[in-house]
């Protein structure tokens, strides 16, 4: 990693790690936020195990699709981490960089990042994932 040029993401999601890992994994879920609206994604292939494909379209009007993500998975450690490149796709011939989603429970408020929100009283107690994407 470069500090320089990598970018890194982060966010607080206060849900069960299985419900993160399935949004990332379960090809209906992905769809519903891999683009921005009113964009619309479409998942060709999604096979989350080392060497997998990861294929995706995107549409501005929900008709016709166009050529969006190809790409293939280096690392899945189930509900833990998932690592994909673009650097090759999902033929293994090259293209251009690695992202790797990291999700793991917060065993405290104080492993939360800088400015997440605390719970307040009358709000259920969901299990705190942290997702971070480089």
């Amino acid at each position: 990693m470069n500090p320089d040029l990598d970018l890194t993401l982060q966010r607080v999601i206060r849900a069960p790690r299985a419900v993160v890992w399935r949004a990332w994994t379960d090809p209906s879920q992905l769809e519903q936020w891999w683009v921005p609206a009113p964009a619309v994604a479409r998942v060709d292939r999604l096979e989350a195990q080392p060497g997998g494909a990861f294929v995706t379209r995107i549409s501005d009007d929900g008709v016709e699709f166009g050529p969006h993500m190809d790409a293939a998975f280096l690392v899945v450690d189930d509900r833990e981490r998932l690592v994909f490149t673009n650097a090759v796709d999902s033929r293994w011939t090259g293209a251009s960089g690695v992202r790797t989603a990291a999700a793991r429970h917060a065993a405290s408020r104080d492993e939360l990042p800088r400015g997440a929100r605390r719970l307040s009283a009358g709000e259920p107690a969901l299990p705190t994932v942290v997702l971070t994407v480089s």
